[in-house]
């Protein structure tokens, strides 16, 4: 009884490393590209935030995710492609509305290209492809709300928003 309410340190690593990958690769997208503001910017910035995201999850499940080499190029250029439509829809707008929906457009080739990779390993992988938009869109609506100054126009969301999508 007493094993099961031991702290797991290396799964509290994982998850660390996973929740912090969104904010690193929030800040190198902003180091390399500055704000999100023009369809080129929304690309490479969505392509570096997704890479090092893409490597906070494989570090996550890596069992689950597989081939390290297919998971994050995958999940980079799924959200470059995301992220610059997701941006050019909205204008490059900032508001509460205006973010929700660029995390929405974000989530669908996010989601659908990581669906795709784990329809061998996950049962109903397309609940994934599903449920990305909507986690990006209600990350975006988070990191708004509680106040973050999102008129900086970064690539992803803050650590508040990367807390949500994490936890669900």
């Amino acid at each position: 009884m007493q094993g099961q309410h031991r702290f797991n340190t290396k799964a509290w690593l994982l998850w660390t490393a996973g929740f912090v990958a969104f904010f690193i690769g929030g800040a190198l997208a902003m180091g390399v590209v500055g704000r999100v503001n023009d369809f080129g910017s929304a690309l490479v910035g969505g392509m570096v935030a997704g890479a090092v995201i893409g490597t906070g999850q494989w570090l996550v499940a890596r069992r689950l995710l597989g081939n390290p080499q297919a998971w994050i190029p995958a999940t980079a250029l799924a959200m470059g492609i995301g992220l610059a439509i997701g941006a050019w829809v909205v204008g490059y707008g900032t508001s509460l509305g205006e973010l929700a929906l660029m995390g929405a457009i974000t989530g669908i080739p996010l989601g659908a290209a990581q669906a795709y990779l784990l329809r061998d390993r996950l049962a109903n992988a397309w609940v994934w492809a599903a449920a990305v938009p909507l986690l990006w869109a209600l990350g975006w609506t988070v990191s708004t709300f509680i106040g973050v100054d999102v008129d900086q126009q970064f690539a992803v969301f803050g650590a508040s928003g990367a807390i949500t999508f994490m936890a669900l």
